[in-house]
């Protein structure tokens, strides 16, 4: 008896101070309560917590009643935690050894009675009406022309029905949570699936702003060398023009000190020369000219009408054909490409590039570009 008395003590629950109620969890500390007191204890931690039908909607924590260990709970709540069946079991030998050596104590059944007839007990059932009733309403009361059954077997077919719904219930709930968790999964494989798909597109549209940049500066280039070839062009032409005026005002200088010569045999002797001298350098034959509009560089124009509208027209495509997004030639013009992206569902979403038409409408060969002429 000692022992069982100890036993005893060991099962009682800290909370409802009675044996252990299954089922039984157990704590991470290692300490037992019954799921019932640790709901009770859970729900008075987390007043505000949300709950659906009675039960858990998101996790939540409380503290041990035994050892003030903080325990958290998921998203089911106190059903998540694990149930103790050492315990469990223990319970029930005490239970069957308690019974065996202690007689049971009568247990006073309370049979309910008749409202109509307050001296007689509720013995049989209207089969018609589907409510209890006493014999006398069936010999003299509302239910004489009913069909009756014995109470009895009504109570087992009814509790069967019962069972049969309860487990109807918990099968249903657990496939609701199946599905709950179905939906959790599909709403992670979607934000990550985003995430994903949203990095292609900005990969893609960093490739065009590159091939752009790429063109860009081929493109300046050319302009550029034109540029400076046209430049240097006429910096040496202007050289020349320059030299040719020195020696032109050389010549002016050596002609006004010969105009000043008295002496006319002397004079005759210098002037045949210079006079050659000025005839050569009055001609410019030996220059050259610069064409009329060979500063223009209006050849080197551009028009993206095609290519703006194409860049504006860039969307999604919903068919499923994957796109080759290599270029081979390494130029602008032919990038492809958006990949495919598949969701959880299953169906393939297909992002879109457009093929534009060459970057560039430049005409590099005018007339206007070649090298003057000598005239």
């Amino acid at each position: 008896m000692n022992t069982m008395e100890n036993l005893e003590k060991q099962l009682i629950c800290p909370i409802c101070l009675e044996i252990f109620t299954k089922p039984v969890v157990i704590l991470p500390c290692q300490h037992n309560l019954c799921r019932k007191c640790a709901n009770d204890v859970f729900q008075a931690s987390n007043p505000y917590l949300p709950t659906r039908s009675g039960s858990l909607t998101s996790g939540g924590r409380f503290r041990c009643p035994s050892c003030r260990h903080e325990v958290v709970l998921d998203r089911h709540g106190v059903y998540g935690l694990q149930r103790n069946l050492l315990v469990e079991n223990i319970i029930d030998m005490f239970k069957q050894e308690s019974s065996s050596t202690k007689p049971a104590p009568e247990r006073k059944e309370e049979t309910p009675m008749c409202d109509v007839h307050e001296e007689e007990k509720i013995n049989i059932y209207c089969v018609t009406h589907s409510v209890p009733t006493c014999s006398m309403c069936k010999v003299f009361g509302a239910h004489k022309d009913c069909e009756v059954a014995p109470i009895s077997s009504i109570y087992q077919t009814k509790k069967t029905e019962l069972s049969d719904g309860i487990a109807m219930m918990v099968g249903s709930n657990d496939r609701m949570q199946g599905i709950i968790s179905q939906l959790e999964e599909a709403c992670r494989a979607i934000e990550e699936n985003g995430r994903r798909q949203k990095t292609l597109v900005c990969e893609k549209f960093d490739l065009l702003y590159s091939i752009l940049e790429v063109k860009k500066g081929e493109m300046s280039q050319k302009v550029t060398a034109e540029q400076e070839e046209k430049v240097n062009y006429i910096r040496g032409l202007t050289r020349k023009y320059g030299d040719h005026l020195e020696e032109s005002c050389k010549l002016v200088e050596l002609g006004i000190q010969t105009m000043e010569e008295p002496e006319m045999a002397l004079f005759l002797q210098n002037t045949k020369p210079l006079l050659q001298k000025i005839a050569e350098a009055s001609s410019t034959a030996h220059l050259d000219k610069v064409e009329r509009g060979y500063e223009n560089m209006d050849h080197y124009s551009v028009n993206f009408k095609r290519e703006g509208k194409a860049l504006r027209s860039i969307d999604f495509i919903l068919d499923e054909e994957d796109e080759d997004d290599e270029d081979e030639d390494g130029e602008a013009g032919a990038e492809e490409g958006e990949g495919a992206q598949t969701v959880s569902g299953g169906s393939t979403v297909t992002a879109a590039s457009v093929q534009p038409p060459p970057l560039q409408q430049i005409n590099t060969t005018p007339s206007a570009a070649k090298s003057p002429a000598s005239t």
